[in-house]
């Protein structure tokens, strides 16, 4: 179970990877362009809960003072404005800190472009943001990820613009992010072979009760894994 679990979150991390660069650069890229602002993400006027725009600038400002990156010292050396824009901050941020930072965007507009890069509404683009950061941190930090029982409430839309799952299943449970994680892979690396990494591992390791994880029957035939 153990050996299982740790093939389980190093492959989930490595898909979640791909996912978190894609969903950084859109958020960073689509709000840049809609503000014209390459300061934004240090923009009061950009955010509308300024309380919630004062913890996410604490929170830039503690990840900037131990940076070491190159490209953030050459930025100090080089440049008299007080912050980077908003494309070098991204990629010191931790991915939870910068779904909060979309969450509290002034313009709903723009959310929406972002979320609809993804074909999905922006609460549901947030919520499956959240579940995304939550998958990443537990297989960063080693926590148990196979039969686990998340607490986090996932919202889902009625009707999907591309191929999802239609069995109900239990949205706590590993599958239903392994769902969400397959979604985002197939809008952003089409031939991902996620399907078949996943039914490698499963074979290895046959006496594993997939039950526990969330997998209903028939889940491979679901237009989602097809």
């Amino acid at each position: 179970m153990y050996r299982f679990d740790r093939h389980l979150r190093l492959l989930m991390f490595n898909e979640i990877e791909k996912i978190e660069i894609a969903v950084r650069s859109a958020i960073v890229n689509i709000t840049s362009r809609e503000t014209g602002n390459p300061f934004w993400m240090t923009d009061p006027t950009c955010f509308y809960d300024i309380n919630t725009f004062t913890k996410t600038k604490q929170l830039i400002d503690a990840e900037l003072a131990k940076s070491r990156e190159d490209f953030i010292e050459h930025f100090r050396n080089t440049y008299s404005d007080p912050y980077p824009p908003s494309w070098m901050l991204a990629e010191i941020l931790p991915l939870g800190v910068l779904t909060r930072i979309y969450d509290n965007i002034r313009s709903n507009q723009i959310r929406k472009k972002i979320a609809q890069e993804f074909s999905l509404g922006v609460p549901v683009f947030n919520s499956w943001m959240t579940i995304i950061s939550v998958a990443r941190n537990n297989c960063g930090h080693h926590a148990r990820v196979w039969n686990r029982t998340f607490a986090l409430r996932v919202l889902t839309q009625r009707r999907m613009a591309r191929p999802w799952i239609a069995i109900p299943v239990n949205q706590k449970k590993a599958y239903f992010s392994l769902c969400i994680i397959k979604y985002f892979l197939d809008i952003i690396s089409p031939n991902n072979g996620m399907k078949a990494k996943i039914d490698a591992l499963l074979s290895s390791y046959p006496s594993i009760d997939i039950n526990a994880m969330g997998f209903p029957r028939g889940w491979e035939n679901e237009p989602l894994w097809q």
